[in-house]
């Protein structure tokens, strides 16, 4: 294996944290799992600092960081300013302007990396899966990233905190794992698989009918055989020389069975049939709670079978017991005797469990019938009718002629008539932002894509720092090199979840928010005491999440039910240019009327907000406006003084 080239001076700083427990220094399990994956990818490209809350020393930790893991002792305190803001870990670029927060982002940078400076490492490169997306959706959208990057290390971590608990319940996201764990799988082109599959079936069985009179042959076996097959065709996919392909040719009489009636493939890792990203999560949370379970109620064991033989499995991947070792995991299955296992009743079982929870969450969804009139008669009944704040200043616009060519949409990878309608949602928004921001703010634009709002506020706000927050790397790159281009020293870019944000601002800004994004911009400002200026979009995409149900006001959670809001925000949709103008008046009605429902809900907590349309109303279909300034300002005035020195160091 080819090794890593020494890094020079400028290499990125990687942030873990360290919190203390009856004053002892401890690894939270998103550090373990961050330390785990360096050692696994044997990197060494990023000087790694441990950040502690409290004085106190590493030396306690030396068994669980690897030897050759270059690591340094930093106070919280003395974290730069655009990292400080951010949930860890966390990743400074040598820019010092990029910082990647958050579990996913970070273990995906990592592995990048490892692959930039030796693309000869398949194994590291098939943790990202097929088509190189595992663990990339945010944990916002997608139910499996959460259930990974957050419930599941945020269980454990709970129940290790919480070990006298007598009557201990398995966490339901570990039930959930064990159930999906339970399910049969389907990859990418898996007909061959399982023909090869089939044809080891019926030859094992010819085998046992051949040797029926041994009266010690032990049932079962077929399946050991075929779970071994899967297990072949997942290693063979990380280019081990020891573990041969799967290239045998079947027989005539597999090839013609029809692929509805090949057997179905058992889960072997996480995510499927290969190794991933995703065990390399789970696999120092499972082995905490495993352990945990050892010491004091080992026969809770019997009710997850699968996520035991997922541990097992996982054992087998060259380079896991290194990686392991490294780190100070002494992998092992607790071995409980059968015979101490009580019976596991049908009520008991992961899958009813899992069930009944998700049954009591669910909200049922019915099929949508007939159109918007009926709510909206409703709501025009009890006096609640869509109203828009004019337009104060609708003539305003940006100096487009004088400004760099970097800034102008025109000079991205879209359309004339995109970019010039691009330029007028930006006027909109720009002015609004103008207008709210003083000297020494903090402006953020959130779901930033390629910076078009935070590029053009940064530079016509010079005396303001401004951070643009983006979920994908891609976008998030483009922005800076464009911001480089422009020489802009005022503006930083975090690429994470919007959650892994914690740090002051005084404006948010949003274009374009999609769905419930528009609600978490929202309540990240209202949090933070800060005004904002958001563009919605995507109302079809609302529905009830973790956060936020709908409707979100009191007036309208008296009026209607989610079913009739949903049948609003599904229509709220209907504004595009191609559809007749009584059914885009609807469309704009109902845009009007979801907004006005989120503008209420920020009303009762202490906001003056206003629901406004964008000038000229054809630069977007979607061409609403929030704008909401908070009642009272000292929140914003000592948000100003724990900014005064510079955002970026």
């Amino acid at each position: 294996m080819k090794q890593q080239p020494e890094v020079n001076q400028q290499q990125p700083s990687l942030y873990l944290d360290v919190y203390c427990q009856n004053e002892e220094p401890c690894l939270p399990l998103h550090t373990s799992i961050v330390l785990f994956l360096l050692s696994y990818c044997e990197c060494k490209l990023f000087k790694v600092y441990l950040v502690f809350n409290k004085p106190s020393s590493s030396e306690s930790l030396r068994s669980q960081l690897p030897e050759s893991l270059n690591a340094s002792d930093i106070q919280s305190e003395a974290l730069p300013q655009l990292v400080r803001g951010c949930r860890l870990p966390a990743v400074l670029d040598e820019t010092r302007r990029l910082c990647r927060a958050g579990l996913a982002v970070v273990l995906r940078h990592i592995i990048n990396k490892t692959i930039d400076a030796d693309p000869s490492r398949n194994d590291v490169q098939a943790l990202l899966g097929f088509k190189k997306t595992c663990l990339k959706a945010c944990a916002e959208v997608s139910r499996w990233t959460r259930l990974c990057e957050i419930d599941i290390p945020s269980a454990v971590e709970e129940h290790l905190q919480n070990p006298t608990n007598e009557d201990h319940q398995v966490p339901l996201s570990v039930l959930t794992l064990e159930r999906r764990l339970a399910e049969p799988v389907k990859v990418h082109n898996d007909d061959k698989i399982r023909r090869r599959k089939l044809q080891e079936q019926r030859r094992d069985e010819s085998t046992e009918s051949q040797g029926n009179l041994d009266s010690e042959s032990k049932p079962g076996q077929s399946s050991q055989a075929c779970d071994g097959l899967e297990l072949r065709a997942a290693l063979a996919k990380l280019s081990v020389d020891s573990v041969p392909a799967l290239t045998t040719r079947e027989n005539s009489e597999i090839r013609k069975v029809k692929t509805a009636d090949l057997p179905l493939l058992e889960h072997v890792f996480a995510e499927g049939l290969y190794f991933t990203l995703t065990d390399v999560v789970l696999l120092p949370c499972i082995y905490q709670y495993l352990c945990s379970l050892q010491a004091r109620a080992a026969w809770m064991l019997h009710r997850l079978p699968h996520l035991v033989r997922w541990y097992s499995r996982v054992q087998e991947v060259p380079g896991v017991l290194r990686a392991a070792k490294a780190c100070g995991l002494l992998l092992s299955i607790p071995q409980v005797p059968m015979s101490t296992l009580p019976a596991l009743s049908a009520e008991d079982s992961p899958t009813n469990l899992v069930v009944q929870e998700e049954d009591q969450d669910m909200t049922p969804q019915v099929p949508f019938v007939g159109g918007p009139r009926p709510t909206m008669t409703k709501l025009k009944e009890n006096g609640i009718e869509a109203v828009f704040t004019p337009h104060p200043c609708p003539s305003w616009t940006l100096p487009w002629d004088s400004l760099p060519g970097a800034i102008n949409p025109t000079e991205g990878k879209m359309s004339n008539i995109r970019a010039v309608r691009k330029m007028q949602q930006l006027n909109n928004l720009v002015a609004m932002v103008t207008e709210l921001a003083r000297p020494g703010y903090t402006i953020v634009d959130f779901c930033s894509g390629t910076g078009h709002v935070g590029i053009v506020v940064a530079h016509m706000l010079p005396d303001c720092q401004v951070i643009l927050i983006e979920n994908k790397e891609e976008s998030l790159v483009r922005a800076q090199n464009r911001s480089a281009e422009l020489g802009l020293e005022n503006i930083g870019f975090i690429q994470a979840n919007l959650d892994y944000f914690t740090g002051p601002f005084h404006i948010g800004v949003a274009l374009h928010a999609c769905g419930v994004a528009t609600d978490m911009v929202m309540e990240h400002c209202i949090q933070a005491g800060a005004a904002f200026v958001i563009s919605p979009c995507c109302y079809g995409f609302i529905q009830n999440a973790v956060k936020f149900t709908f409707p979100k006001s009191k007036r309208f959670q008296e009026t209607l039910t989610s079913k009739e809001h949903m049948i609003l925000c599904r229509f709220a949709d209907q504004t595009a240019v191609q559809l007749p103008p009584d059914r885009r008046l609807i469309g704009k009605q109902c845009m009007g009327l979801v907004d006005m429902d989120r503008s209420w809900a920020a009303e009762t907590r202490g906001y003056s907000v206003q629901v406004m349309t964008m000038e000229p109303e054809s630069c977007s279909p979607k061409n609403n406006m929030l704008v909401g300034r908070p009642l009272q300002k000292s929140g914003l005035e000592v948000t100003t003084s724990q900014l005064e020195e510079p955002v970026y160091n």
